[in-house]
Order: C-alpha cells, then structure tokens, then sequence
C-alpha cells in the first residue's frame, strides 16, 4: 500500500504533467484578461473625469425634504413636514380579529 510519502510525490507528478501542457494556455488569457481589466480602468477613470468637468459648470440642485439629525433619528427644527390627520381606529375590546363578511 502507499504512504502518505508516495501519493503526495504522485500527486506533485500528476500536477506537473497538467501543467506542462496547460501552464501556457493559461499564462496567456491571464495575461488576457489583466490587459483588459486595466484598459478598462483606464477608460472608467477617463469616464470619470469627464463626469466631474461636467457637473462643476452646473449649479447643484436643491431638493425639498427633511433634515435628519445625525444620531437622533429626528427631523430638524423648522424642517417637518405638516402631517395629514390620522384616521381614527376602532378598538375592538375583545381582541379577536374582525370577521370576513363575503359569502
């Protein structure tokens, strides 16, 4: 029987062989696939640029809403919106949901 000595020499051998014949198939697309990753980088920050010269020569655009405080999760003073009335609920004092009236 082999020990644990021999199957990890096989193993390496095994490994060595594939290598061999796929070592540069692979070498190649990674090589591939850097040079692409790196074009395409390369045109996201071109991108990018270009993005940012337009939005500094138009003015910000102001949007209505609340004001958080940060850490209170409360509005701000003088920030809250009016609030529409709330519907009025009927209670039911025995606590069993209502029961469904369709045939």
């Amino acid at each position: 029987m082999f020990g644990l000595s021999e199957l990890a020499v096989i193993l390496i051998v095994v490994i060595a062989v594939i290598l061999a014949k796929k070592g540069p198939e692979l070498a190649r697309s990674a090589g591939k696939s850097a040079r692409i990753l790196k074009a395409e980088a390369r045109a996201m920050k071109k991108e990018e640029g270009e993005e940012n010269e337009a939005a500094a020569d138009t003015p910000p655009r102001v949007i209505q809403g609340e004001t958080a405080v940060p850490g209170t999760g409360a509005t701000a003073p003088g920030t809250e919106r009016p609030s529409a009335p709330t519907p009025e609920r009927t209670e039911r004092a025995s606590g069993t949901p209502p029961r469904d009236s369709r045939p």
